[in-house]
């Protein structure tokens, strides 16, 4: 019988991946996206207000799936202005908190044996003292992103705990992918690479190059998040690579991969981003122990991937500029 998944968030970076993995494996995968977005038919997507209760217990009731990934959230980049605690609080607990829990009570009621995973993030920990995070790291948000989750966080430990439901989270650290959205920084910089490759700018600034990251490929980390959900028993699991680097290392890196030295062409604003999230790095041990998950590209490779993904889209237009002239 074809086992069937529901992705909240199917229309970002790790909705995008984790159904094209789920399809692979043979799951019938439905899609949500918000309804401001456009679904589409072809990969099997729906609109839905995920904060509100009952359409979301209709869906659940209707589709009795096996597996739900709960991956929407809610980002404000760093480097975005207008900055309103209270406003971006707001708007991340409806979608990490309250969506989250639609899903949660849906799945309890209509769908007890499903199981469930929650994107939770590394922001939950705010700034620990301790150099390197894992599952008994003291929860302790500081940022309205990490209060949200670490919210969604305590939601599924409750159902987990009082309903007996299959209700896992990740606690992911950043992971980046050839489908990152333009204003996250892996993709300023790959971008930043390939402009100056093709003589379209002569550098890119960024904030501080001294800021450390737990960075990883995408791809690896929602395999990770199926890996959770088939193990023995829910629980809390870090997913990180447990490996620190900093954006002045994925800056040079980047350049070094095209054959450019990256202090010819990067420059440092710290004021950039004026929020300070903590030194952030996870050690995955119980998650490797538990599941066998191991990552499968480092971070070195994941640069080059990323960068040759910027260069080859912007030579995709010249290629086809001179095949419309050769066939002149």
């Amino acid at each position: 019988m074809t086992r069937k998944a529901i992705v909240v968030g199917s229309a970002g970076q790790d909705g995008q991946l984790l159904s094209a993995q789920l399809r692979r494996r043979g799951f019938e995968v439905l899609g949500c996206v918000r309804p401001s977005e456009t679904a589409t038919s072809s990969s099997n997507q729906t609109t839905i207000d995920i904060c509100a209760g009952d359409p979301v217990a209709a869906l659940v009731k209707g589709f009795r799936p096996d597996e739900i990934y709960f991956l929407a959230a809610y980002h404000h980049s760093a480097e975005e202005g207008g900055y309103v605690f209270a406003e971006i609080l707001r708007r991340s607990l409806d979608v990490h908190s309250v969506a989250l829990v639609n899903f949660l009570d849906a799945a309890a009621l209509h769908a007890p044996a499903a199981r469930l995973f929650y994107a939770a993030s590394s922001h939950v920990f705010g700034r620990p003292a301790d150099g390197v995070q894992d599952e008994r790291t003291p929860i302790n948000p500081v940022s309205a992103y990490g209060i949200s989750k670490a919210a969604g966080l305590f939601a599924c430990r409750h159902y987990r705990e009082t309903h007996g439901l299959f209700a896992s989270v990740g606690i992911l650290y950043n992971h980046e992918s050839e489908l990152r959205a333009e204003k996250f920084l892996s993709r300023k910089i790959a971008r930043g690479v390939a402009a100056v490759l093709h003589g379209e700018a002569k550098g890119l600034t960024l904030g501080n190059l001294d800021t450390v990251v737990d960075w990883g490929y995408a791809p690896d980390y929602t395999e990770a998040m199926q890996k959770i959900l088939e193990a023995a028993s829910p629980g809390d699991f870090v997913i990180a690579s447990g490996k620190p680097h900093t954006v002045r290392d994925f800056a040079r890196i980047a350049f070094e991969s095209v054959g450019l030295n990256y202090a010819d062409h990067v420059k440092s604003d710290p004021s950039i981003v004026n929020r300070d999230a903590g030194l952030l790095v996870g050690d995955p041990t119980l998650l490797t122990t538990t599941t066998g998950w191991r990552p499968t590209v480092d971070f070195s490779e994941m640069v080059r991937r990323l960068v040759a993904h910027e260069i080859s889209a912007k030579d995709a237009p010249d290629r086809a500029a001179n095949l419309s002239k050769a066939s002149r």
